[in-house]
């Protein structure tokens, strides 16, 4: 099992959030700043920054309906029950998120919990132990491990788009365990999402100087275009897994130029990753000059013409030709914004 950073700052501000309650007195409270400290870490520095006011706003509109309702009508469970609902809906006008959300909820049921304390004492004691938690949380998000979602990225952008260059090498030869690629084409569906939220993630970080803005306002474009590519070669994969049987019927000539082309496509993904890396070397001419080679357009115009009498096979082939162009055309593009940006490094 392997924790990660935001495991250890959870528990390091539920920590400080029980320590400083306690230092304050407010011992009645330091379950609900607790709460508040663990469902207000955030996986960014910038949701941090982005969400801590929202979170004050709902421990303030929680706790103001909770003394509302308490005073006037009192704090029989379904009288909590009731304010929970008025909360949510007022939460959901005002279009906070469900984590500040439950922190409102979080604030009803604290204070309009029944205790022996007088009950506006009780209340002050458990706004301010919430108000602690969230305060607690945003100081450890700041100041502790801050995530390096660049480096995460490109490491799952690589660990992902190998896994499927594989995959559609043995594929390509009718070698391949239909069952297990099924369950890796799954597998891979999942990590390709994965990929989307890490981008998001990467693009909400923030810089402050103008000169580090550009640096990665183009990265994230070359990000952006590395993925969009690892998605041309997963629908490729896919297609190849759906039409195995048919391939292999195909032309045996037919069927070895696939081969071929598609092996010399995936070695310039290879190649393009490689040369991101850092670990082509750099030389007076272009390393990636033989990018053209791939002639997926010169495959697809031959196996058009191979099969114009045959309008069934025609029709078979079409979303593999029309996939095998948008991924060599994908890896063009990526290959000039690549180029582009070492060159302006």
């Amino acid at each position: 099992m392997k924790l990660g950073a935001r495991a250890f700052k959870t528990g390091l501000a539920t920590a400080i959030a029980l320590y400083v309650a306690s230092a304050f007195g407010l011992k009645a409270g330091v379950f609900a700043a607790a709460i508040a400290a663990v469902s207000s870490i955030q996986p960014s520095i910038y949701r941090s920054v982005q969400t801590i006011i929202e979170q004050i706003q709902a421990n303030i509109i929680g706790s103001t309906l909770a003394v509302i309702l308490v005073l006037s009508v009192g704090n029989e469970p379904f009288v909590i029950g009731f304010a929970i609902i008025l909360v949510i809906g007022i939460c959901m006008l005002f279009k906070m998120k469900e984590d500040t959300t439950f922190i409102a909820i979080i604030a009803v049921i604290a204070i309009m919990e029944s205790t022996s304390t007088p009950f506006l004492e009780q209340a002050g004691v458990r706004f301010s132990a919430i108000f602690i938690g969230i305060i607690a949380a945003f100081l450890v998000n700041m100041a502790f491990l801050p995530p390096k979602y660049e480096t995460r990225l490109f490491e799952q952008i690589n660990s992902t788009t190998n896994d499927i260059l594989q995959w559609i090498r043995v594929t390509t030869r009718h070698i391949s365990d239909q069952p297990a690629l099924k369950r890796e084409i799954q597998r891979l569906q999942e990590d390709i999402t994965r990929l989307d939220q890490t981008y998001m993630l990467f693009s909400e970080e923030r810089t402050y100087t103008r000169r580090k803005g550009f640096v990665r306002a183009r990265k994230l474009v070359l990000f952006r275009q590395l993925i969009t590519t690892t998605k041309k070669a997963f629908t490729v994969l896919q297609n190849l897994h759906r039409m195995d049987y048919e391939i292999e019927h195909f032309n045996s000539d037919i069927n070895k130029r696939i081969i071929d082309e598609v092996d010399k496509t995936l070695h310039t993904h290879e190649k393009l990753v490689l040369m991101y890396l850092g670990r082509i070397r750099k030389k007076e001419t272009d390393p990636l000059e033989k990018i053209s080679e791939p002639d997926i357009p010169a495959l697809v115009d031959q196996l058009m013409e191979t099969y114009d009498d045959e309008e069934s096979d025609r029709m078979t082939f079409l979303p593999l030709a029309s996939n095998l162009l948008d991924y060599h055309n994908e890896l063009i593009h990526l290959k000039k914004l690549l180029v582009s940006y070492q060159n302006k490094e």
